[in-house]
């Protein structure tokens, strides 16, 4: 009986995968994003019931389109994922925060005057007795930029009350009026990461981030949501190097109130903040806070589908995009608990399976190509973190990684983009196959938003890789821009992140099929050159991947095999 009911399940998936085969490009696309966002996948939040969904799907999905696995190697053998483990965090209860100044002490409660973070640095307890606070402007230290916030200044057992985004953000009108940070496109320094980075470094015992929505780029709900529940991160061999035991953020009002009690004005502390010459502010305050946390350790799991290269299969080209989402939460005014990720993102691993199966029907390429849909995303990009701290193949020998994450189902655009600004001859060869399909390349419209550190595609540049989030275009063909941005701004007030992210019966996946023609151009051109495109010369991530150069030896030509793609100001991001 067994066996026949195993006989009888594989017949049945050979026959759905038969006829998948037959659908068309847009049909099949079109049912994996109503798959893996329906309801019984629950969200596919990490270590859930969902997320064990989706791996099996996407095993199936990969082995189907013809690829190999890629994964861990277990007992010799590749597997078809790779273990992502995470350290989960959450507060039993709210935590007890409490500010004093010279005014007398004011309890700041939870999602209200102040978002804390369960703790990230290794402790299921939160211990803050009376540690003095100080105004640290932006938090940022760049040499490269004669920029030091800090002026020598011990931090160590100090709470940093520090500004969001980066000191061009306020005062610049464009990135034609650039100041020490390059203009309104936020830098990696404006990002919160850093700054919470930048204080561990320095010992300090906590961070109060100021929000504010204009530099933020979300409103203040974002930050509660986000900061309030449970916690991850990549298991590190020292979390306290990365993490202060106190990482928080606080209301501009709050804001306000401490530098008041400390008679002081928040707008002028704010303007010095801009300038060179600022030297970190004692607020005359403490702060104390108590907290207990459960704490473990779960797995994730990245997907792995390769095809392995026929003359240097130790090169790589890397598609990636994000499987997961963020779960089940509180109902909203529907009564709805499933936030369904079906824009974010199953569009994008609907394009990764799709671009799967036209590279494993075609002729191999000269080197490896690497189907990477990772997990965790929605915690912290942690899957892609992940990856690059633990590499399943050389880093210094990937040629580039194309990233897509949250595509468009409104049909076929006259242009594209990519999250944030990047200036890299990934880009010149993606202006270059776009031009094929008479499209143009439409800069990030927000740089000063920071959608460049968002996606899976920072981790990889982080380290030197040269990598792009793709964005579908909003110039459609039905309807133009104007229609294009009214649904964006549709999506991001009434689906982003919540649980209305449901798939549409009537959407048109013919613009994706545009998108991933595009995309496998590029890839392929790039898969079987000797190119290595690099980064601008005066990119932040170009000294990375120079320093790798002599493990690409001589393969690596000093410019690429086929021209990149000539660029105007106005294409260039």
């Amino acid at each position: 009986m067994i066996r026949s009911a195993l006989l009888l399940l594989a017949a049945t998936a050979l026959t759905a995968a038969s006829a998948t085969a037959q659908q068309s490009p847009a049909a099949r696309m079109e049912q994996t994003v109503k798959t893996i966002s329906a309801d019984s996948y629950q969200g596919r939040a990490p270590a859930t019931t969902g997320e064990r969904m989706t791996v099996d799907y996407l095993t199936r999905e990969f082995r189907a389109a013809g690829l190999q696995p890629g994964g861990d190697v277990v007992n010799g053998r590749r597997q078809w994922t790779q273990s992502v483990p995470l350290l989960q965090s959450a507060f039993v209860g709210d935590p007890a925060v409490t500010l004093q100044t010279a005014r007398g002490s004011t309890r700041l409660t939870q999602g209200y005057e102040i978002a804390v973070r369960s703790p990230m640095n290794g402790s299921n307890q939160l211990r803050i007795n009376g540690a003095p606070l100080i105004f640290a402007g932006y938090g940022t230290s760049a040499p490269e930029r004669q920029w030091d916030d800090f002026k020598n200044q011990d931090v160590r057992g100090k709470i940093l009350v520090v500004l969001i985004n980066d000191p061009d953000f306020e005062g610049t009108a464009s990135d034609d009026q650039r100041g020490d940070f390059g203009g309104k496109a936020m830098t990696y320094y404006g990002r919160w990461t850093y700054k919470y980075e930048e204080a561990a470094k320095r010992g300090a015992a906590g961070v109060m981030i100021v929000h504010e929505t204009e530099p933020a780029s979300y409103g203040w709900n974002t930050v509660k949501n986000s900061n309030t529940n449970t916690m991850f991160d990549i298991v590190r061999q020292d979390p306290s190097a990365r993490h202060t035991p106190f990482e928080s953020w606080i209301t501009l009002d709050t804001a306000r109130k401490l530098f008041v009690d400390a008679g002081l004005n928040f707008d002028q502390a704010k303007a010095a903040a801009r300038r060179r010459d600022f030297r970190p502010i004692d607020l005359k305050a403490t702060l104390g806070a108590t907290a207990n946390a459960q704490t473990q350790t779960i797995t994730s799991y990245n997907m792995v589908g390769m095809l392995p290269g026929k003359r240097r299969p130790d090169e790589t080209v890397i598609y990636s995009a994000h499987h997961d989402h963020i779960g089940v939460g509180a109902p909203d005014a529907n009564g709805d608990t499933i936030y369904n990720g079906a824009i974010d993102n199953a569009t994008g691993i609907a394009q990764l399976i799709e671009q799967a199966r036209m590279f494993a029907r075609a002729p191999r390429t000269d080197r490896s190509v690497v189907f990477l849909a990772v997990g965790a995303e929605e915690k912290g990009l942690l899957g892609s973190e992940y990856y690059v701290a633990n590499p399943l193949f050389p880093l210094s020998k990937t040629a580039g990684v194309l990233n897509t994450d949250s595509m468009g189902v409104n049909g076929p655009a006259r242009n594209f983009s990519i999250s944030g600004t990047a200036r890299l001859e990934l880009l010149d060869r993606m202006i270059a196959a776009a031009r094929t399909q008479n499209r143009s390349f439409t800069p990030d419209p927000r740089p000063e938003a920071g959608g460049f550190f968002r996606s899976d595609h920072f981790p990889f540049a982080k380290q030197g890789v040269p990598a792009v989030s793709f964005r579908s275009g909003n110039d459609l063909v039905n309807g133009g821009s104007a229609r294009g941005e009214a649904i964006s701004a549709e999506y991001t007030a009434k689906r982003y992140h919540q649980q209305d992210d449901e798939y549409q019966p009537g959407w048109d996946f013919s613009g994706m099929v545009q998108d991933a023609q595009l995309l496998h151009l590029v890839g392929r051109n790039l898969a079987d050159s000797t190119a290595w495109p690099n980064w601008s010369a005066d990119s932040e991530f170009r000294a990375t991947r120079d320093a790798t150069a002599a493990e690409r030896g001589a393969q690596a030509p000093a410019t690429p095999a086929e021209p990149a793609a000539a660029t105007s100001p106005g294409e260039r991001g």
